[in-house]
């Protein structure tokens, strides 16, 4: 994950840095791996990807997360499972934290709340 990082443009580097950091709060039980080669956090099975991409960070937290938080998302580009997060824009990092714990607490532990 490192690596991915550093590759990725000097402006874009913090961003990235600062959705790990709230990632690994978020699930300190998961492990960082690359996958789909992407930034992976994984825990029995991948819980998030995130991105770099020309204009946007691509957050992938699965096909149903972008449902559960429709109204939260509203003014994002989406698609099944996909968020784009606009360079240029403030990061939502509490939205961030939500749809993480969510995930972990829908895929390891079967809740449906965040």
């Amino acid at each position: 994950m490192d690596e991915y990082i550093a590759a990725q443009p000097e402006d874009v580097q913090p961003l990235l840095q600062s959705i790990r950091e709230t990632i690994r709060a978020s699930a300190p039980e998961a492990t960082e791996k690359i996958s789909w080669q992407m930034p992976t956090f994984w825990k029995g099975e991948n819980l998030i990807h995130f991105a770099a991409f020309k204009k946007h960070i691509g957050l992938y937290p699965g096909g149903e997360a972008t449902s559960k938080f429709a109204e939260r998302l509203v003014g994002y580009k989406t698609s099944k499972g996909a968020i784009q997060l606009p360079l240029g824009k403030p990061i939502d990092y509490e939205l961030i934290t939500d749809i993480v714990r969510w995930r972990v607490n829908r895929e390891i532990k079967g809740s449906d709340t965040l």
